[in-house]
């Protein structure tokens, strides 16, 4: 019985070798999931889009994925600010903050003098936003 390791055939060229091809399918399978979660996220495009967008990730690849950044890469971004926000929205409504509240200690820093009167006008005017 003859061992890969034990031939000598296998040398820190090949060891590096290999962690770049695991490297570059863990890069691509986090480049697919982010893909297909904008993807199923949304709703301004139709079914047979989606499905030709995911074919053309998967059969060509990083062509493809590549395709996809540079052609959906903004609205890419913006959609998942959106996301972001409404998640934290949620969030908020869930833990019970409201906008009172938030006046509530704002108010308490400005008293307190931590807060400048620029400053207190300026957290005010974000809350009431």
């Amino acid at each position: 019985m003859n061992l890969i390791f034990a031939s000598g055939e296998f040398g820190s060229g090949s060891f590096l070798l290999g962690m770049l091809y695991i490297f570059t399918f863990v890069i691509w399978f986090w480049l697919l999931i982010s893909i297909f979660s904008d993807l199923f996220a949304r709703h301004d495009i139709s079914g047979g889009v989606k499905a030709l967008w995911i074919i053309g990730v998967i059969v060509f690849s990083f062509l493809g994925i590549l395709l996809y950044f540079i052609t959906q890469g903004h609205g890419m971004a913006e959609r998942g600010q959106e996301r972001a926000k409404q998640a934290n929205q949620q969030l908020r409504q869930e833990i019970g903050y409201s906008s009172a509240d938030e006046l509530e200690k704002l108010k308490k820093l400005h008293d307190a003098g931590t807060l400048s009167d620029d400053e207190y006008a300026a957290q005010k005017a974000k809350v009431l936003a």
